[in-house]
């Protein structure tokens, strides 16, 4: 049998399947809008508007995309001073505060992160890279010794670590402006009250003297700890502020009574 032959045996064992003229009709105008290149430009551009339209604009009518989160509070202004020397030390190129929601994540560091935790970080300190763990959750996890031990020289507590020593943070720490930060902070969204303004620069060092009178301090600032952080009463140093800073992350949600289907949307 020819190959002549065989085509045609094969042909007549198929059924043979008519275009539909419907799909035959876009097809052959879509045609058009292939072979015009001006055309496809321009149509494309109001496929990507109208997109983005729809799913931009319903943002404008929502006060907050974040959900609401009980315990979540603006940071004290001794945290607020560790959080800037945590960003100017770089440490957030080492260390990530984000813990995904994956078994192995949740089992080492604890609860995943919400979005609500950091809501009143600008900029923001998820971090990209872990050289180091994850410090979403590290404070309380150590003391207050073991921090600033770490912090003077790493490798006395943790043989392995690649970190470099910041011994140097012991220096007296200088703020010039607190109410001006915290001002600074409230014009980005950050609601800290006229009370918390004024009172800045006393509520600073109250945070690091045991002995101050710090009712005032924990009802504007709840579950702030109180301590000499760095065991230096001589003075106030950078180390107070940064150690401060690392022993309040993670602290803030009470994830024994936190319910995550009651902000479901």
């Amino acid at each position: 049998m020819s190959k002549k032959d065989d085509d045609s045996a094969l042909k007549g064992a198929l059924p043979e399947v008519k275009a539909d003229p419907i799909a035959r009709g876009l097809l052959s105008r879509h045609g058009v809008i292939e072979r015009n290149a001006t055309l496809l430009l321009v149509l494309s551009l109001l496929v990507v508007s109208v997109g983005g339209i729809v799913e931009i604009a319903p943002l404008f009518y929502l006060e907050n995309t974040i959900e609401k989160v009980e315990g979540v509070r603006p940071y004290s202004p001794l945290e607020l001073a560790g959080r800037n020397i945590y960003i100017r030390e770089g440490c957030y190129a080492c260390h990530s505060q984000m813990i995904r929601p994956f078994r192995d994540e949740v089992e080492r560091y604890g609860p995943y992160s919400l979005a609500a935790e950091s809501m009143y970080d600008h900029p923001f300190q998820w971090g990209s890279k872990r050289t180091g763990p994850d410090l979403a959750r590290v404070g309380g996890r150590y003391s207050d010794e073991w921090q600033v031990q770490h912090l003077t020289d790493p490798r006395s507590v943790v043989p392995e670590s690649v970190m470099p020593t910041y011994a140097f943070l012991r220096k007296e720490l200088v703020v010039e402006d607190p109410a001006g930060h915290l001002v600074a902070n409230r014009r980005v969204g950050v609601p800290y009250t006229d009370a918390m303004i004024e009172n800045a620069a006393t509520d600073l060092r109250a945070q690091a003297d045991p002995e101050a009178d710090t009712s005032a301090l924990l009802d504007r600032y709840p579950k702030a700890v109180v301590s000499d952080f760095d065991g230096d009463r001589q003075k106030l140093t950078e180390m107070d502020a940064l150690v401060a800073y690392l022993q309040m992350l993670g602290t803030l949600v009470d994830f024994s009574a936190y319910e995550p289907e009651l902000n479901d949307r």
